[in-house]
């Protein structure tokens, strides 16, 4: 870390992540210990040495003016099990920093006296550090992947408690969602042990939290696992006009809360050249995936339901239980998957409801974009619970054109980098990797790299530093500012030559004014003409080709 990317760090305050210490007391060890533990018990982070809580630089104290390796080792020497930090001093004009860089941790971690720590954030969005309680530490193991609290047992359950229709229920999904056809030939209890429903203990057959969830009777589950719930609510503006909860068992929920936005979800109807296409108001698979992802991944250890809500202009699935550790909304697309119940997700799959290469959120952004709708929006989600707004205002119809036109372009779908890419070029105008970057969740070179392979496809040209959609993708309303001599000029310079029939496609003009607009070209010196009739076509002047210059550069007329 450099000195100017310090004070950036400290000029952003203190946050879940970022922690200021003073030292004029001077700060104290266990302080010190508390504050380190307390970070990596949460996602890890930096503790800042010598900053004050309003980001005042007051510096260190002489006696943690030691070194990094004396302050890393103390730190070692004082946590269980032993917390590996990066330490580094930076000798800034008000004072010496020490900055402590934390990895977060993948088992509990407490000081060497017994005190078990998490940063959190208060009511106010301020943060701190509080205890980590014991009934929390399956919940807090399982956003590590270190537990898997669906495969637990759930004590005093027996056979008995899983309802025999839910296994037909089982049965018919995996044939209505091609799931994995050799349940369709193994008994009840066959397919229990299969999906890690049950297990055995001693004599004992007993459900595991999976197994009630997904085939338990209902008032087993209500009284065996209470933190389970569903909601599903239509709201008007304030006016609630359904409110429902139910403690079904998930497969009966999930073909309930698909049903119910089903019968809601209008269609509008598209002709792409005397083509249909079906605009709908909620992408179904978007949808189901995205209810699939909070029955699967919600936290079964803590009380709420999970809400499906439809509003006016938006479809709303929240439920309790936040991100994996390492999954934010900004690396939702890139991120390795992290189911925090495993058997659950895995019983999922099998059945052929959910996407069988845990790229799910994929899915949701392709529906919505496909859809010509806004990508979701995970900004509301915390430590608490995922939440996920879906667009469902209306459509942006003219851009499910150009999507259409782009899949037929490409003679295949495009992937969701692309189609963010298409959006973004829709939206703006024109766009950079610089601004695709954070979109798609990757480096600027890997967007730089899938900018220039729309370009060389036609889908994208490039103007400068931007890229925008070519003429003949974007209605006329819509078409950037940029005048069709750098069209043709950009055209030249990446293919070599351009015809007239090329730059009519490519700037959207009429025949006799794209002829207009490469004779001007021709006069100005920045084309020539080679060939005649229909073999004609336009290129750089050759003196110009073999490097010849004759002083200043010709510019294009305006």
């Amino acid at each position: 870390m450099t000195e100017q990317e310090l004070r950036a760090l400290i000029a952003g305050g203190e946050t879940l992540t970022v922690e200021f210490k003073s030292d004029l007391g001077p700060l104290s060890d266990s302080d010190l210990i508390e504050a380190v533990a307390c970070l990596a018990n949460r996602q890890g982070g930096v503790l800042l040495i010598g900053v004050e809580d309003d980001g005042r630089v007051t510096g260190l104290h002489p006696r943690h003016r030691t070194g990094p390796e004396s302050l890393a080792a103390f730190v070692a020497s004082r946590t269980v099990p032993p917390v590996t930090v990066e330490a580094a001093f930076f000798n800034l004009s008000e004072g010496q920093v020490a900055q402590l860089t934390i990895p977060p941790a993948f088992q509990p971690v407490s000081t060497s006296d017994g005190r078990l720590l998490i940063r959190y954030l208060d009511v106010h969005s301020r943060p701190g550090c509080r205890p980590l309680y014991a009934y929390e530490l399956s919940s807090w193991l399982g956003e590590r992947g270190r537990t898997d609290t669906s495969s637990t047992i759930v004590p005093f359950a027996t056979w008995g408690d899983l309802d025999p229709l839910e296994f037909v229920r089982l049965r018919r999904m995996v044939e209505e969602n091609v799931g994995d056809q050799s349940l369709l030939e193994l008994s009840d209890p066959d397919i229990a042990r299969a999906l890690g429903l049950i297990q055995r203990v001693e004599d004992r057959v007993v459900p595991t939290v999976a197994g009630l969830l997904l085939v338990g009777k209902e008032e087993v589950l209500r009284e065996r696992i209470p933190a389970h719930e569903v909601a599903f609510q239509v709201l008007h503006g304030t006016d609630v006009k359904v409110n429902e909860f139910r403690r079904w068992p998930l497969l009966r929920g999930h073909e309930w809360l698909i049903e119910a936005i089903s019968v809601r979800n209008e269609e509008q109807e598209l002709l792409v050249n005397g083509g249909r296409v079906a605009v709908p108001r909620y992408d179904r698979a978007g949808v189901r995936e995205a209810i699939n992802n909070a029955l699967i991944h919600r936290d079964y250890t803590s009380l709420g339901a999970v809400h499906v809500q439809l509003h006016d202009d938006y479809l709303r699935v929240g439920n309790p239980g936040g991100f994996p550790v390492g999954v934010r909304p900004d690396n939702l697309l890139t991120a390795d998957p992290r189911p925090r119940n495993p058997t659950l997700a895995d019983a999922f799959k099998r059945i052929g409801l959910v996407e069988k290469t845990g790229r799910g959120t994929s899915i949701i952004y392709i529906g919505q974009l496909r859809n010509g709708r806004r990508p979701p929006n995970y900004a509301h989600s915390g430590d608490a619970g995922v939440l996920v707004m879906l667009d469902s205002g209306p459509a942006d119809l003219d851009f499910v054109r150009t999507r259409v036109h782009a899949n037929r372009r490409l003679e295949r779908a495009l992937r969701v980098e692309e189609l963010l890419a298409l959006w973004m070029a829709w939206q703006q105008g024109t766009v950079t990797p610089a601004q695709l970057a954070p979109v798609i969740q990757r480096t600027a070179v890997e967007a730089a790299s899938l900018l220039q392979a729309f370009t060389d496809t036609d889908m994208l040209h490039r103007i400068s530093d931007g890229y925008h959609l070519p003429f003949d993708l974007v209605p006329a309303s819509r078409r950037p500012a940029i005048g069709p001599d750098d069209i043709i000029m950009d055209q030249v310079r990446r293919r070599g030559k351009i015809t007239r029939r090329e730059a009519v496609a490519v700037t959207g003009l009429e025949d006799e004014q794209a002829r207009y607009q490469l004779r001007k070209l021709v006069a100005a010196g920045l084309l020539e003409q080679a060939g005649t009739g229909r073999d004609a076509y336009y290129r750089v002047p050759q003196r110009e080709r073999n490097g010849e210059s004759s002083g200043n550069s010709p510019q294009i007329p305006r």
